[in-house]
């Protein structure tokens, strides 16, 4: 799941999954981080949930994609499109 609070020329985007699923440590990595594993790991939150927040320049395009234990990549069922690889976040 995607939240996204609107600031003057940044968007602030959280990615958020269950807590448990997939199990082990989670990360998000795209454009945003040079795609490097281990920059922006979702961390658990009071509602069950885990979750990492991103500031990311407003009115852009990123690709990005989840990396999981096992060099398990996986894509955002929410995201605002995919691209043939990656998912797609529109800000």
């Amino acid at each position: 799941m995607l939240e996204r609070k609107l600031l003057k020329d940044r968007t602030q985007v959280t990615f958020v999954l269950p807590a448990d699923t997939p199990p082990g440590p989670v990360s998000v990595v795209g454009d945003f981080n040079e795609w490097k594993p281990g920059t922006h790991v979702l961390e658990p939150r009071g509602d069950g949930m885990r979750a990492v927040t991103v500031g990311l320049q407003a009115k852009s395009v990123h690709p990005f994609r989840y990396l999981a234990v096992g060099d398990y990549w996986f894509d955002e069922d929410h995201a605002d499109g995919h691209d043939g690889t990656n998912s797609l976040l529109h800000t």
